[in-house]
């Protein structure tokens, strides 16, 4: 895989676009601005990779659209020592702009044959997670807990307690809630049993599905 000048140069007019559309973190844009997307994309598609849209990835899922990446990132506030659990690696491509903001990051996916094709394209690419595992997002990884930020890349109907539980105090995690059309939401942990909560704007994304397959 090549990262060629006019792959760079999409990729730069499409960082614009994110500008315009209201995404202001610098870390967060200069990090996306490095990320070949294209890299992450099924190869029948990847001509549409600097579009801001989603699109199909294996096991019915999507890759996200850069948009929602962008602000999903930006809302996490992460910083260069945080540690963060990713619920959802999907194609890989969020947990790679996580990597450029911190190299703490643990993420899950529960689909088996994703779980696999990333494992291999993470490889290829140079990218070395602190744990990239199966299992299933609800449960977390309590192994390494708590976590600074934790990012959840698939709607629930209602926050995973588990996912609450493994979080630092004063830190914070960004899930969209909801069934058809979610919310995304911001929880912040006050204390051992008091959390702030936050909505922002609505999106829609695919199922968080509970148990390993």
């Amino acid at each position: 895989m090549e990262d060629t000048p006019k792959y760079q140069g999409l990729r730069k007019q499409l960082i614009e676009q994110l500008r315009e559309k209201g995404i202001q973190d610098n870390a967060v844009l200069e990090v996306m601005t490095q990320v070949p997307r294209h890299f992450f994309m099924d190869p029948s598609l990847i001509n549409f990779a600097y579009e801001d849209n989603a699109y199909p990835i294996a096991a019915d899922q999507t890759i996200s659209q850069p948009y929602t990446v962008a602000y999903q990132s930006q809302l996490l506030e992460v910083g260069p020592t945080d540690k963060v659990l990713e619920i959802g690696t999907g194609s890989g491509y969020q947990t790679a702009v996580l990597l450029g903001l911190t190299p703490h990051v643990y993420t899950i996916e529960r689909q088996q044959l994703l779980y696999k094709k990333t494992q291999r394209l993470f490889t290829q690419l140079g990218l070395r997670p602190k744990k990239h595992f199966f299992g299933d997002g609800y449960l977390g990884f309590e192994q390494a807990a708590p976590y600074d930020r934790i990012l959840v890349t698939a709607a629930a109907p209602e926050v995973p307690k588990a996912l609450l539980n493994q979080l630092k105090v004063g830190g914070k995690m960004i899930i969209p809630i909801g069934e058809n059309e979610q919310f995304m939401t911001r929880f912040t942990r006050k204390s051992a049993t008091a959390f702030d909560k936050e909505k922002f704007g609505r999106f829609r994304f695919v199922p968080l599905l509970q148990n390993k397959s």
